[in-house]
């Protein structure tokens, strides 16, 4: 049994511009994952996601999602995936039942197997049903969003920038849904700009620049990339302002008095910077280290790029 939930080989696209989005890029997204797709603004994200949901053509490449090739079987294709756009294109004039029920009959759903009071009921819409959609906050508009995209009991959720401008609530009202939605065997893909976030959420993760994919490994391998590292030490006497500090180390305090010492592990040694604190006469209460986080890995590797 396949276990790839998207397999994307070479693929390309060029505008009628002449601007190539895309420079053929592989990618494998394993089935029940939760899975990353960063990059900066321009990078191709939005393109790449536009071709899996089989709004933009592409220019070469292939493209299978749940075993489907979309120019082989492009209906079976479009229906294994569910996209939530970041932007809000809702029509004023649809209730959210009125618009999930017109989005289920898109995709051919028989009324009978049409789940759309138990969706409203997952993204907390249930007691707003039946209200005009222009009536909604900006936040119920983006569950509505979300709900459209799971009438079809898509394999596969796109999450495009889920999160952007919403308030904690929503953000943990969504997460909490995208877990559970993950734990019955959805594939979960997101996009975003918040870090943290795909640091707490994924599995693994893609870093496309410049429509080149840069990256693509578990999270855990990703952040054991960077070779930075810091050591925080709490003094307990002794001017920090004496250390003679090993070549490459920068030091900075923080709040509380702790001394934060930043080094390359390839190239220092954390005994050497033990040892120069030690030489100054600062005596230490307590020490700890840090590792890099998602945000440095994702620096290094879109500058090298």
């Amino acid at each position: 049994m396949d276990q790839s939930a998207i397999e994307i080989t070479g693929l390309r696209k060029t505008y009628a511009s002449g601007h190539e989005a895309l420079k053929g890029i592989d990618l494998t997204i394993p089935k029940g994952s939760i899975f990353g797709l960063l990059g900066p603004n321009g990078a191709g994200k939005s393109t790449l996601i536009n071709i899996l949901a089989g709004l933009v053509l592409k220019s070469s490449g292939n493209v299978k999602i749940w075993g489907f090739d979309q120019d082989i079987n492009p209906r079976q294709s479009r229906a294994s995936i569910g996209v939530m756009p970041q932007e809000l294109n809702l029509d004023p004039f649809f209730t959210p039942r009125g618009a999930m029920e017109m989005q289920a009959g898109l995709y051919g759903v028989p009324k009978a197997e049409r789940r759309t009071d138990q969706i409203l009921e997952i993204i907390g819409l249930a007691d707003k049903g039946d209200a005009y959609a222009r009536s909604l906050s900006g936040g119920m508009r983006r569950r509505l969003l979300l709900g459209k995209a799971l009438v079809h009991a898509p394999n596969v959720l796109v999450l495009d920038e889920p999160t952007a401008g919403v308030d904690i609530e929503l953000r943990n009202m969504l997460w909490e849904n995208v877990r559970k939605l993950n734990e019955q065997g959805m594939t979960i893909i997101l996009t975003t700009h918040y870090l943290e976030e795909a640091e707490e959420m994924c599995d693994e993760i893609a870093i496309i620049n410049h429509g080149e994919k840069v990256a693509q490994d578990t999270t855990q391998n990703l952040l054991g990339r960077v070779d930075a590292k810091t050591l925080l030490i709490t003094p307990s006497e002794g001017d920090p302002s004496t250390i003679d500090l090993p070549q490459g180390v920068e030091m900075s305090v923080r709040d509380g008095g702790q001394i934060a010492f930043s080094y390359n592990r390839k190239t220092t040694p954390a005994d050497a910077v033990l040892d120069a604190v030690r030489a100054a006469g600062v005596k230490i209460a307590d020490v700890r280290t840090e590792e890099a986080d998602l945000e440095e890995v994702f620096l290094a590797l879109t500058k090298s790029a």
